[in-house]
């Protein structure tokens, strides 16, 4: 059996094809002018209010801390070390031992001024006693007068030398106490730089003692700025995240510029509750003054042409519209702008499909409330403010807050 397969002639597919098409096209025809698309239905966008906030003028210089009560010990006599009583880091009472220093030599000293002690008061019993003989016998008129002035004058020279001998004892003494090295203050004790046998002086540093529990900030800053400070001007200490852990306000603007750097010392005392220590460098700002003005977030500002434009959602002949409205913006906070210009109070700003807007396009607004952390107070600082040597990146500890227009 053989089977047989027909072929359609390529030309009776096309024309069918353009026979179907011409048919289409004339039912479309038939119904009149084509049909215009419906626009778009209007986008949803998340828009804000602008409302003032508080505006900081800061500057973010690098502070050195400095213990209020800090003493390098160094003895008070020459000698070898005979006994370390304290350790590195022991926290330490007022008047406790430090450092014994050899004081066999001043011993015998003190020992030999007693001696000379003790003998000028027995000469003085024996001259007051002689004395009181020559009066009774000078009475009965068997003692010259010259033997009683001679007595008189005995007695006098024994108390004299009663008087210096008990002087010599009390300097000893004392200078026998020079032989323990005490801690002036409480506090905490640095690194012993002597060992056991090492000859000292009134010059050798045996160790340090300082108090941690109050601190001192020390920071410097340009001329110009110092000239804005106050005695209730805000300096404020800042971890590396730039958040703050210690506040205080200013005790102390130097009276005069450092005439190398052109520099003005400030400082500040802070009660030290974080575990701060003495030399540390960290950051510190200060808060030269504050203002309310409106801020607008930053993903809310679109540029061209270096121009920043916002766009602005209000209602126009009844509908809801985007104005593209260019704006001037001061410097720039943690999260936000501050608006010097084309802006009011109130007004909504759209914060989300920006690349989708356009000038006069219908829109949905949806007001949100962005985290708290944009409505925080904006800090402000000039980065021409901060000392060079005090420059740091951002990620580590200096730097300035805020940026440029």
């Amino acid at each position: 059996m053989r089977l047989v397969t027909r072929v359609r002639p390529l030309k009776a597919l096309m024309t069918k094809t353009v026979l179907g098409a011409a048919l289409v096209a004339s039912a479309a025809g038939c119904s009149g002018k084509p049909e215009a698309k419906a626009p778009p239905p209007p986008r949803e966008v998340q828009v804000v209010a602008l409302a003032p906030h508080e505006v900081r003028d800061t500057g973010e210089y690098l502070g050195s801390l400095l213990s209020r009560q800090s003493v390098t010990v160094l003895p008070q006599v020459n000698g070898y070390v005979r006994k370390i009583l304290v350790k590195p880091g022991q926290k330490v009472e007022a008047g406790t031992p430090l450092v014994e220093v050899d004081a066999r030599e001043e011993t015998a000293a003190l020992d030999s001024a007693q001696a000379q002690q003790n003998s000028s008061t027995v000469e003085l019993e024996l001259a007051k006693r002689t004395l009181a003989r020559t009066e009774s016998l000078n009475r009965e008129g068997l003692a010259s007068v010259q033997e009683l002035e001679r007595a008189q004058a005995a007695v006098k020279a024994s108390e004299a030398a009663s008087r210096a001998a008990g002087a010599t004892v009390a300097q000893r003494q004392v200078q026998l106490q020079f032989h323990v090295v005490r801690a002036p203050f409480a506090g905490t004790m640095g690194d012993v730089l002597v060992r056991v046998g090492d000859f000292v002086g009134a010059t050798t540093t045996l160790t340090t003692v300082a108090q941690a529990d109050a601190l001192e900030v020390s920071v410097s800053v340009p001329a110009f700025r110092a000239r804005s400070l106050k005695p209730d001007t805000q300096l404020e200490l800042l971890d590396q995240q730039g958040k703050v852990i210690l506040s205080s306000t200013v005790f102390y603007v130097a009276p005069q510029t450092d005439p190398r750097t052109q520099l003005v010392e400030v400082k500040a005392a802070f009660r030290n509750t974080v575990g701060l220590r003495p030399s540390e460098l960290l950051r510190a700002r200060l808060v030269y003054s504050t203002r309310d003005a409106l801020q607008i977030p930053a993903l809310a500002v679109v540029r061209q042409s270096g121009q920043p434009f916002a766009m602005v959602v209000e209602k126009k002949d009844g509908k809801t519209l985007v104005e593209r409205r260019p704006v001037a913006l001061g410097t720039l906070g943690d999260m936000s702008y501050v608006v010097e210009g084309g802006l009011k109070q109130g007004d909504l700003v759209a914060v989300s499909s920006l690349h989708m807007l356009r000038d006069g396009m219908p829109v949905i607004p949806k007001q949100i409330t962005l985290n708290d952390e944009s409505t925080q107070p904006a800090d402000t600082a000039r980065a021409d403010e901060v000392p060079t040597n005090a420059q740091r990146p951002r990620s580590a500890t200096g730097g300035t807050t805020g940026g440029s227009r």
